[in-house]
């Protein structure tokens, strides 16, 4: 894992400079099973778990991805469920997650980036859109 800051995105950066190593590259083995999550995890595990299946890095994770997944989220589990919560444990599950690419920041420094789908419904649009459309009209 890349440390340092996080990249800027692709379409932010002004120099396209690469250290010439080639990318190795292998063939998938096809749709990756998608254990169930653990009845008995905490909470905010589970909505973790459940939140990997449905983001974009998911499309990219293997067998030992998801099963990676579930020791994470056991641990993570465990450290929530804990009286006294360690920092040190936490730490060892935030290093983890970085592994699955959970945040953005994680996928940037692999140079991963997820677009966001098309709004289903027009009328949800940001104010941006709405002054550019009314000073469009003239």
């Amino acid at each position: 894992m890349k440390t340092g800051p996080v990249p800027k995105r692709e379409d932010q950066r002004r120099r396209r400079n690469t250290d010439g190593t080639p990318t190795t590259k292998g063939q998938a083995r096809g749709a990756a099973f998608i254990p169930a999550a653990n009845a008995d995890w905490h909470p905010l595990a589970i909505q973790l778990y459940d939140a990997l299946e449905t983001s974009g890095q998911s499309d990219y994770f293997e067998d030992s991805d998801w099963a990676y997944a579930q020791i994470v989220c056991e641990a993570l589990s465990n450290c929530l469920k804990a009286s006294r919560m360690s920092a040190q444990m936490f730490q060892a599950v935030d290093s983890a997650m970085a592994r699955l690419l959970v945040t953005e920041g994680d996928r940037r420094r692999l140079r991963l980036e997820l677009n966001k789908a098309p709004e289903a419904d027009p009328d949800e649009r940001d104010a941006y859109s709405i002054i550019e459309e009314y000073a469009n009209r003239g």
